[in-house]
């Protein structure tokens, strides 16, 4: 069988959420399954180590899809003519866009549908676009894979999607993401935290991940209590990322926040790991990575009460209101001060993370791709 994958997101040193779920089940899926030939579809010049393994074409699609306009462009002119001239049987899009104009079986995969709760986060062209063509995407799929029940729940209610239709293909954790030994935390802290313990925050710095708030928190917890305790902010600035940068210049304690950038796998598992606990208030989210990447470095949480995240967390977190900074400010206080509350968390985490691995994602995914072309198995 001849399947075609939309890997615009495999992108060399820029991986985030979707990127990941990407990478972890495609390299997994076409080295257990060398009997299909795997067409990859970039559409910008690829990097050799997304080229999984021998049955893997990668092909460049133009034009590069950033904008509204491109997308359409390459997913309804330039991509179907990819899909004929190569003889696609079946078509994987983890990305949330499809072709609407071909009649190739399509397994698409939605994340989350963050732009119906809060439009005012994203750009309004993309805005326009996602609320005219999401709807018609989840109708057009043969089959959708989602990564929370959450999701699956929230896809239904927005579209309409018959439940049997929906298959739940949860992310995983990198398995870089582990326990540090003591001299390894106490090496991280040196490096990133002047020696002190820190909370940790790593994902984008996008107004749906709640920066602003999280920064009022750590105020507020300084204020309450007299600590050398940091903040460890990983990520990337991103849209409307001004309200943070105004915040972060003119906030107290602006010394005790540590702004580290983007970081590659290696080093973030080892700022994660290192940390006291991670404080998750995103408003937010279809799963929420690095909640379980912290679990699985044995770091407990503290998280939104919101969307899919207590589903993520289960037993080995404290859930917050993500709108209001005293209790945010409040669990971390807590946190603090119940050296038991922290152990007990901790010890959750290891039960926690047994339900999210990315081989149980690549093979569930592979059932739902497998479940759009019965008759090819």
């Amino acid at each position: 069988m001849r399947i075609a994958v939309n890997t615009r997101l495999l992108l060399k040193g820029k991986l985030e959420g979707i990127g990941w779920f990407t990478y972890q089940t495609l390299e997994r899926i076409v080295r257990a399954h060398p009997e299909h030939e795997f067409y990859f579809f970039f559409d910008r010049p690829y990097d050799e180590a997304f080229v999984f393994a021998p049955n893997v074409t990668p092909v460049v699609v133009h034009p590069q899809a950033r904008h509204p306009i491109l997308f359409y462009i390459w997913f309804e002119w330039s991509l179907p003519m990819m899909l004929r001239k190569y003889k696609i049987d079946l078509f994987l899009s983890p990305d949330s866009y499809l072709s609407l104009s071909t009649k190739v079986p399509t397994c698409l995969v939605i994340h989350d549908l963050a732009f119906e709760h809060y439009p005012e986060h994203f750009v309004l062209s993309h805005r326009l676009y996602w609320r005219h063509y999401s709807p018609l995407f989840a109708r057009k799929a043969k089959r959708i894979a989602t990564v929370s029940t959450f999701s699956k729940e929230d896809i239904i209610k927005h579209y309409g999607i018959d439940p049997k239709n929906i298959d739940v293909v949860c992310n995983g954790a990198h398995d870089e993401y582990r326990p540090l030994d003591h001299n390894e935390r106490e090496a991280v802290k040196q490096k990133y935290a002047e020696g002190c313990e820190y909370f940790v925050f790593a994902g984008a710095l996008h107004p749906r991940k709640n920066i602003v708030n999280l920064l009022k928190a750590f105020v507020i917890f300084k204020k309450r209590q007299k600590t050398n305790m940091k903040l460890v902010i990983a990520g990337r600035p991103a849209w409307k990322y001004e309200e943070v940068e105004q915040m972060r210049q003119s906030m107290d304690f602006k010394d005790d926040v540590k702004w580290v950038g983007y970081m590659n796998v290696d080093e973030l598992s080892q700022v994660i790991g290192g940390a006291y606990a991670l404080v998750y208030a995103s408003l937010f989210e279809g799963f929420g990575i690095p909640i379980l990447e912290a679990l699985q470095c044995n770091v407990p949480g503290i998280v939104s009460n919101t969307s899919s995240m207590p589903e993520v967390a289960g037993d080995a977190a404290l859930l917050v209101d993500p709108t209001s900074p005293e209790d945010i400010a409040a669990k971390m206080h807590l946190l603090y001060k119940d050296e038991n509350l922290r152990k007990k968390l901790i010890s959750n985490s290891a039960q926690q993370t047994k339900k999210f691995n990315w081989d149980i994602s690549a093979s569930r995914l592979w059932d739902s791709m497998m479940k759009c072309v019965p008759d090819k198995k």
